[in-house]
């Protein structure tokens, strides 16, 4: 009888200390968002960049998008989530160590937060798969599948997971307080940064400005759109790491945005141009979504429709310049769109957080001036070393494989070129 009281006592005592520590509810958020995270790369950024790329280029870019889901997995199961997130000792604030090689420290036991480490370690791949991809805009129908290979795994190593660790893995910008819910700094600076050395670094497709260039097929385009827009949700709203208010003042943060980008982007060329186009919504909408991810888990619905005007505006205004101004030709407008907007989403953050606005106040207690300061550093830091080592990058890749295909094979297509396929056989 002692000993089954002993056992009863036992359980009363173990269960809640369980309930707390392995969360069933925010196991299965995490395993559903890290679905929809890889669903944003394959298939729909893929539909998305294919769509707008020329027909003889379009196997090139899904190419690309699924070869970069591949590679960025092993090397992020490899070393990558390391990098990222182990503690590295004396170089922890800049870079993790190798403590969790080839996730070696990772058991099914292993927790992270109320979560299974390895369905942390799962999620954060999709982050690391789709941030290269985006690059793939930046340099579209132009450069050699080798050097694209070289350059992603190179810079997945360089760029990403030093400041994935940085802002999320306990390094110096964890450390100074910089707000960043879902990866403005992360993930669409680094990739609107890097993308925008791609294309000086390589050159403009021949033909470019003067040349027409248009979507070879927009509805692929508008269908890859739509599921970056489902998946964003899982982006967003599962970086909150539990099923929660905050996954759900995310989503709904997101939702908002991504709406307001795109309709402000339709009504800007409408007043400009005569018309609104179905590119300008889709593009708004990606506006809209890469402007709130900074800020998701942070500001209220008031704040994220401000935000998500704002990113149809100025990155419709960024995209123009960059192209009939400066005549750079980042193909598939990454910088001016996702850079753009994961700056200006990085530091709004900083004033919709604070709840000193009423209606437009997001959930947090803040010095405004204080914080967009802290951004500020944040979003230099990030923008600097990015930009650097994205250029080395290209030059190391350029002296290894050369980056560039000859003009005689950007003619012809690098669907054939890299491939020997070909994207319509009509």
């Amino acid at each position: 009888m002692t000993r089954l009281f002993t056992v009863l006592v036992g359980l009363l005592v173990s269960a809640p200390a369980f309930a707390e520590t392995l969360d069933g509810a925010d196991t299965a958020w995490i395993l559903t968002s890290t679905a929809l995270v890889l669903f944003m790369t394959i298939p729909g950024l893929s539909m998305f960049y294919g769509g707008l790329v020329r027909s003889k280029n379009v196997l090139s870019v899904l190419m690309q998008c699924f070869t970069i889901t591949c590679i960025v997995s092993i090397v992020w199961f490899v070393i990558g989530y390391s990098l990222a997130f182990s503690d590295g000792g004396s170089a922890n604030a800049f870079v993790g160590g190798l403590g969790n090689f080839m996730l070696g420290a990772i058991t099914e036991e292993s927790l992270s937060g109320t979560i299974p480490e390895s369905a942390f370690a799962l999620f954060q791949m999709t982050f690391a798969i789709i941030t290269p991809a985006l690059i793939v805009g930046g340099f579209a129908e132009r450069i050699r599948f080798s050097a694209m290979v070289l350059f992603s795994i190179g810079w997945l190593l360089l760029v990403y997971a030093p400041i994935c660790h940085w802002v999320w893995g306990g390094g110096w910008l964890s450390d100074l307080g910089v707000m960043d819910f879902a990866g403005g700094i992360v993930v669409h600076i680094t990739a609107g940064v890097a993308a925008l050395v791609a294309a000086v670094v390589l050159g403009n497709r021949r033909g470019f400005p003067e040349q027409a260039m248009p979507p070879h097929n927009m509805p692929l385009t508008i269908m890859g759109a739509g599921m970056l827009w489902v998946g964003w949700f899982g982006f967003n709203g599962g970086s909150a790491l539990a099923s929660n208010g905050d996954a759900a003042m995310a989503m709904l943060a997101t939702h908002l945005s991504a709406a307001a980008g795109a309709f402000t982007w339709m009504c800007a060329e409408w007043i400009r141009f005569g018309k609104p186009s179905a590119l300008g919504a889709v593009t708004g909408m990606v506006a809209g979504l890469g402007t709130i991810t900074p800020a998701s888990g942070y500001v209220g619905p008031g704040g994220a429709l401000v935000i998500g005007l704002a990113a149809g505006c100025v990155c419709f205004v960024a995209t123009n310049y960059l192209k009939r101004t400066l005549r750079i030709d980042d193909s598939l407008d990454v910088f001016p769109v996702h850079g753009v907007g994961g700056i200006l989403g990085t530091l709004l953050t900083a004033v919709f957080a604070s709840n000193a606005l009423g209606v437009f106040s997001g959930q947090e207690e803040l010095n405004i001036l204080s914080q967009l300061g802290t951004q500020a550093v944040g979003v230099i830091a990030a923008v600097v070393y990015t930009a650097i080592a994205t250029f080395i990058i290209f030059k190391i890749t350029d002296v290894l494989v050369g980056n560039r295909v000859e003009d005689d094979e950007e003619l012809e297509g690098l669907d054939l070129v890299s491939h020997n396929e070909r994207g319509y056989d009509l």
